[in-house]
């Protein structure tokens, strides 16, 4: 029995304990991840331009697994939210008093036709996975001319900006090489608009433009024939219609298709679309009360990013101790998501938004469309920072958060 069980040792799980250790010493807590290593994600697209070492966004679990838990080095296989109990892959059964869920998402690479065996080779590869963002710059470097093709896969994703930040970093590297006068660039993306946040989307057009990027909206990336380098899309038009095109590439990023873990999906604690389904504001679960959860894998229509797991942890931590002390005072999470958007190497829009596009810049008398060295000087060498020794450990620096 634990006072509280967290399914997942990513970002989420491991800033949330902390956050919940920082309030109230004492508690019985249990992390249930499987994995040995624990990455920083945020730095694999500047990994993919050259500008970030691999090896630093990676660290033993045991090094950052916080030494006030019990690290069950297992799986959640299903949840029994009637019995406050959990059945791990091992078999194993845990008991809780309360549950916070948040093993982040689903890569779904084998969704897009002959994918899975061309990654990594062939000219294809994607900077959602750590072993082949080296592999990214690898072949901005190698192309000197021909067809290089990025693709954004259908929401919800991690980091919605993720796929355009490739586009930017490769850009500004052909031009810097003046090799992309000689390169054709195209973008597809399976959405129906630039950036989520529309504030944004004219100074992100105008890098596009700038490096004569062809934007194909609505196409999404089924097929991939790598011996022969043809991708194939399905373009859906205005009609409902859809139509098949097919494109040889010299480089192909791929953004796969995302989704809910299946032993989320199917279980009690889904919504229909297979999230935690959550309150938005108080990331509570909307049918079981001692259960909530944060990041990737809750139901909330944030950005799924790092940045919004700085400002959900502390809400968590505030509302599972209230639950446990049967308080009624509450959290509030407003949807803040962050997204640096490097749209040049050395210059970035730090995108910041809250619920419903309304902007959240964290520097307020900063214009936030305005591309700047200074936020690049950021994401590049603070954020790494921010995230082993201040989220990772409880330290909620520029964090503050409301309470009812």
């Amino acid at each position: 029995m634990f006072d509280i069980v967290i399914i997942g040792g990513g970002a989420a799980g491991l800033g949330v304990a902390q956050a919940i250790y920082k309030r109230q010493k004492g508690l019985k807590i249990a992390i249930v991840e499987p994995a040995a290593q624990h990455f920083y994600q945020p730095a694999w697209t500047l990994v993919g331009a050259g500008a970030f070492d691999i090896k630093q966004s990676v660290k033993p679990m045991s090094k950052v697994m916080p030494r006030f838990v019990k690290w069950i080095q297992s799986a959640a296989a299903i949840f029994h939210p009637d019995q406050n109990s959990i059945t791990l892959e091992n078999k194993d059964i845990l008991q809780y008093r309360t549950l916070i869920v948040c093993p982040g998402l689903c890569l779904n690479w084998s969704a897009i036709e002959g994918l899975e065996e061309t990654l990594g080779k062939n000219g294809v590869t994607s900077n959602y996975r750590s072993d082949l963002s080296p592999y990214t710059w690898q072949l901005v470097q190698q192309l000197k001319s021909g067809v290089a093709l990025f693709t954004q896969s259908a929401m919800p994703i991690k980091c919605a900006g993720a796929p355009q930040k490739a586009v930017y970093l490769s850009c500004s590297h052909w031009e810097k090489q003046q090799t992309l006068s000689n390169i054709k660039v195209h973008f597809h993306n399976a959405g129906a608009t630039l950036f989520g946040v529309a504030y944004f989307i004219p100074i992100l057009k105008q890098y596009m433009d700038r490096y004569r990027v062809n934007l194909s909206f609505s196409s999404n990336l089924i097929k991939v024939d790598g011996e022969k380098k043809i991708a194939t899309f399905a373009n859906t038009h205005s009609d409902g219609s859809i139509t098949f095109t097919e494109s040889a590439f010299d480089m192909l990023h791929i953004v796969p298709p995302q989704c809910a873990h299946p032993f989320i999906a199917n279980s009690p604690l889904a919504n229909a679309a297979g999230w935690v389904d959550v309150d938005p504001h108080s990331l509570q679960h909307i049918r079981y009360a001692n259960v909530f959860s944060l990041g990737d894998a809750a139901s909330s229509p944030n950005a799924k990013t790092a940045a919004a797991i700085r400002k959900q942890a502390p809400v968590v931590a505030i509302n599972i101790i209230s639950y446990l002390s049967g308080l009624t005072s509450k959290a509030i999470y407003n949807g803040y998501g962050g997204c640096p958007l490097t749209v040049e190497n050395g210059k970035i829009v730090l995108a910041e938004f809250a619920y419903n596009g309304e902007l959240d810049p964290t520097f307020k008398f900063l214009a936030p469309h305005i591309p700047r060295r200074f936020n690049w000087f950021i994401k590049r060498h603070l954020l790494a920072i921010v995230y082993w020794h201040g989220l990772l450990r409880g330290r909620e620096w520029l964090v503050k958060t409301k309470v009812e």
